[in-house]
């Protein structure tokens, strides 16, 4: 009662910030006659005044006002559009590290502009994150205009890029690119062995469009790049042969609602005898039962044409949330291989992480972060839980007039598609276009059936080329038009009633001509090509002023039909999804209506209200053949939503702790592996720090030095010799030390002979031991100089990527078996925090001792051989980066999309190479003696 009476009396929070940026928008609009007055020339003039005095200490916040009202002029020239007041608060609130919802049609990606541009002023760099390529080289081209007539350049980074002209993207003022290349870039770049190789700037301020896609619903998807490991794939189809006999309920249990299944004692009797296995369970059947497992899910959750397709002799994964294929994609853990072997095509090997980051602790580390989105309220706990972000809903610039009706329930779902083609057919011969969602390919094919067969003609999109999608989707509006889109596709593009004149002038024109190319030795005459140009332009515009006068009588057309009407097929877990369907119709005040028509035999009901609903069927006592219509009904739904939502949230939290303390290990590896790098690269070293209380991130800058890297490998050998002190000479007297031991320990490590009979404490001895390491590092360092430091920082890049390797293989093994610990009264997360913790620090040691020993016994033959020797390494590693391939994986085993890559093996050390003994370590960092690694290889030759 008292929280509602203050809300009356002083307003919501949302109302209270909407009122402050209102004073702000007068503020805004107060300079617009200003920035009328000036001529074209004068807008990269103004911003490379505004660049200087933010350099010169002047604030953002402060010159927002003036930045603000100079992109609304130059968008206002350049493209048309002036931003509404509305668009003015959006971009604030996405200025102040906010989520801003606006609905759909509102220009999200115009309101974009307002804070990339002031952010940019700082010259560190703006990144606009979208759902795929499409939207990234639309906005980038189509804003890019605005950016470019105010004196900002603007990037985009997509997937056919190279390195170089990666650099180059994320080099510019602004960068557009779709979620996936931002992380996949974060990954590679940290497994590059030159700082100068790196492609990213320092992550400074991000803009998420679709937040609520990219940090919700991919949230259980990590990225992982990964190598192929040697295992046979012949097992996958001997256990897949034994599946398909097994009886459900009987030799299996499944549970739909939490996507698991588990055999019964009778189905592990019978799987025994068929695969002529005496105990499942015995731990040198581990392996087996792991196969059994997978090929078990990919048998009974994974479904063709709704999880996946098959496509020439390929197992391609449908994106759950949008309904597209995603190529080059697989499932982890050995499932996309069990599928593969279910569908009878290749088998692909099985494959090692590399390098993993999850989007959740990826877009933690910028600096500032904010997003956009039509639906982002139903999410806002998780939000300001997991990213520390505020969800601000912005009003619309028109009032909302769509009628979105009641729910209506069938009891087949055969009895709900024939009604929903019913329906479809009276819109259509009214002429009241129809965007169908559904929640599959296959369903959108059943649909498609159903209007074929009474002939109504209708346009399917699912998993399609963005570009077409974009263009179906923007004319869904036309007159008696139906689309028929899985889980949103085509999002991005606003659908106008009576059509897109533009987008129906470039189908009818075709591709602009395009610029010659320069041939070697002759000059370019361009005098043709912008003659062609200068006709198609004329002529383009002409057909796009005979379909705008088109497009005009035909919304009005539309208009007096009711606008464009949404039938949702069946409800999605998420309201979140559903919304964002509604939210297609009904733009800038366009009338419009919805309803979704539902059956009890569809996943939400059948699985997640199944009890509740049909309950309340028995006692609305409904038939065959009838349809139900209830306010009841709408509310029970709704609830069953809420509880998979709130379900979903618990998965998310639950693998983001796990994955906090992966993402402490990284950041600390990385940080190290940039420590080296930076020695020499001439470039500066620019790292964040984030306070844990309040999550405010400082920045500092330096340059490293190679005396700073001096520093570092000597603290490394120091690490080393407290390590062997603290296990042999634990005291400070001499009495229960191990000599004998320590020497053969320090011979091991440090190649040195050395007798501790005379020393009288533990200080003294170690500090025996690193003048006598040192002073063999100098003479070393005299004798080739920067070649020996260069090699050095080649050997500790390459040792910190093995073991760092292997630990992420163990930390595999851990996060798949500590769920046991439960039985044992133990808390799975704090016992894979304290393992996990333990097996980190473990191989930071193993990291600076193989390190050491392997510096300590190099003998170079010739000055120029270190040099030599660290060109090698660099190449070997850097052919070895370029190999792998990134893809998407599963943390968790509900939505686990891929690990595909190819690693190359390091090659063997050259002959004019340092001289390595027979009995040391192999330079290739395996861990194992060089007579049983790549001196093998060479004894052979």
């Amino acid at each position: 009662m008292i929280e509602w009476t203050l809300k009356k009396l002083i307003g919501t929070k949302n109302e209270r910030e909407l009122k402050k940026a209102r004073a702000k928008v007068i503020r805004v609009n107060e300079l617009e006659s200003r920035m009328k007055a000036l001529s074209d020339e004068d807008f990269p003039r103004e911003t490379a005044r505004m660049k200087q005095e933010i350099q010169n200490g002047r604030s953002l916040d402060d010159t927002m006002f003036e930045a603000f009202a100079l992109t609304r002029e130059a968008a206002r020239r350049v493209i048309g559009q002036r931003h509404y007041d509305v668009q003015l608060i959006g971009g604030m609130f996405l200025h102040e590290g906010c989520i801003a919802e606006m609905r759909t049609g509102e220009g999200k990606t115009l309101t974009a502009t307002l804070p990339s541009y002031l952010n940019a002023l700082s010259g560190r760099g703006v990144h606009v994150v979208t759902v795929n390529d499409y939207l990234a080289r639309r906005d980038a081209e189509w804003m890019g205009r605005v950016y470019r007539f105010l004196g900002m350049t603007t990037g985009c980074v997509l997937h056919e890029l190279n390195d170089k002209q990666r650099q180059e993207a994320y080099r510019a003022d602004i960068t557009y690119g779709q979620n996936n290349e931002f992380g996949f870039d974060y990954l590679r770049d940290n497994m590059k062995f030159r700082l100068q190789d790196y492609v990213q700037r320092e992550l400074n301020y991000a803009i998420v469009d679709e937040v609520d896609s990219i940090l919700i619903d991919e949230a259980r998807t990590p990225l992982i790049i990964s190598g192929p490991t040697e295992d046979s794939t012949d097992k996958y189809y001997r256990v897949d042969q034994v599946i398909p006999g097994l009886v459900p309920d009987q030799d299996y249990t499944l549970d739909e609602k939490h996507r698991a299944v588990a055999l019964t004692d009778d189905g592990i009797e019978k799987l025994q005898k068929r695969l002529n296995v005496g105990n499942l369970y015995d731990p040198g059947e581990i392996e087996t039962l792991h196969h059994v497992e997978q090929a078990l899910r990919a048998h009974t959750l994974y479904k063709r044409d709704k999880d996946y397709v098959v496509k020439e002799g390929e197992v391609m994964i449908v994106d759950e949330f949008t309904g597209r294929l995603m190529p080059g994609r697989r499932w982890s853990d050995g499932l996309h291989q069990a599928i593969e072997a279910k569908e009878g095509v290749k088998i692909e090997n099985e494959n090692q992480t590399l390098a993993t980051v999850s989007f959740q602790n990826y877009f933690r580390m910028y600096s500032k972060l904010s997003g956009m989105t039509g639906t982002a309220d139903t999410e806002a706990e998780e939000f300001a839980k997991i990213y520390n972000l505020d969800v601000r809903v912005i009003p619309t610039n028109r009032g909302l007039v769509r009628q979105d009706q009641q729910d209506v329930v069938y009891k087949t779902e055969r009895e709900k598609f024939e009604a929903v083609a019913e329906q479809i057919e009276e819109l259509h011969k009214a002429g009241q276009p129809v965007l169908v969602g559904t929640v599959s390919i296959a369903k959108s094919e059943v649909v498609a059936n159903f209007l074929k067969k009474r002939g109504v003609p209708h346009n399917v999109l699912n998993a399609k080329a963005h570009q077409r999608e974009a263009d179906i989707v923007a004319q869904a509006g036309r007159k008696g038009a139906v689309t028929i889109s899985t889980n949103m596709a085509g999002r991005g593009t606003d659908i106008l009633l009576g059509g897109n004149a533009e987008i129906m002038a470039k189908a009818a024109m075709g591709a602009p001509p395009e610029m010659p190319q320069p041939v070697e030795g002759q000059a370019l005459d361009l005098t043709a090509y912008q003659q062609a140009l200068a006709d198609w332009e004329k002529t383009f515009a002409e057909t796009k002023q005979k379909f705008e006068e088109q497009t005009k009588q035909e919304r009005a057309e539309v208009m007096s039909a009711g606008g464009l009407f949404i039938i949702g097929t069946e409800r999605h877990e998420s309201r979140r999804i559903d919304n964002q369907l509604r939210g297609r119709a009904g733009r800038q005040g366009d009338p419009g209506a919805s309803r979704f028509f539902l059956s009890l035999e569809d996943d939400l009901m059948r699985i997640f209200g199944s009890e509740r609903i049909q309950g309340l069927m028995e006692r609305l006592g409904m038939e065959e053949g009838e349809v139900i219509e209830h306010i009841w009904l709408s509310r029970a739904i709704e609830s069953a939503q809420k509880r998979v939502e709130g379900h979903n949230f618990d998965i998310r939290k639950n693998l983001l702790e796990y994955d906090d303390v992966m993402n402490q290990q990284r950041r600390t590896i990385y940080k190290l592996r940039r420590q080296v790098l930076a020695a020499g690269a001439g470039m500066p070293l620019v790292e964040y720090e984030e306070d844990p209380k309040t999550r405010v991130k400082s920045r500092s800058e330096r340059t490293v030095s190679w005396a700073d890297f001096r520093e570092l490998v000597l603290d490394a050998v120091e690490d080393v010799i407290v390590s062997l002190t603290d296990t042999y000479a634990p005291t400070r007297s001499s009495d229960s030390w191990d000599v004998e031991s320590l020497q053969n320990a320090v011979k091991e490590s440090f190649n040195l002979e050395m007798d501790f009979g005379g020393t009288g404490n533990r200080e003294e001895l170690q500090e025996q031991i690193y003048q006598a390491a040192e002073k063999i590092f100098v003479e070393r360092e005299k004798e080739f100089g920067e070649d020996f430091m260069r090699f050095l920082q080649y050997r500790y890049l390459a040792t910190i990527d093995q073991l760092w390797k292997d630990h992420l293989l163990a930390m595999d093994h851990l996060r798949q078996g500590i769920g046991l610990r439960g039985y044992g009264q133990k808390d799975p997360k704090q016992e894979y925090k304290k393992e996990g913790y333990e097996g980190f620090i473990q191989m930071l040691g193993a990291i600076k001792t193989q390190f050491v020993s392997q510096m300590m016994r190099v003998q170079a033959r010739s000055a120029s051989s270190a040099a030599e020797e660290a060109a090698r390494i660099q190449k070997q590693l850097a052919q070895q980066q370029k190999k792998a391939v990134e893809g998407r994986g599963d943390a968790e085993g509900r939505l686990d999309e891929a690990s595909v890559a190819a690693a190359a093996r390091p090659a063997a050390a050259k002959a004019d190479g340092p001289r390595v003994g027979r009995n040391d370590p192999c330079p290739c960092g395996s861990g194992r003696k060089y007579k049983k690694c790549h001196g093998a290889a060479e004894a052979s030759v």
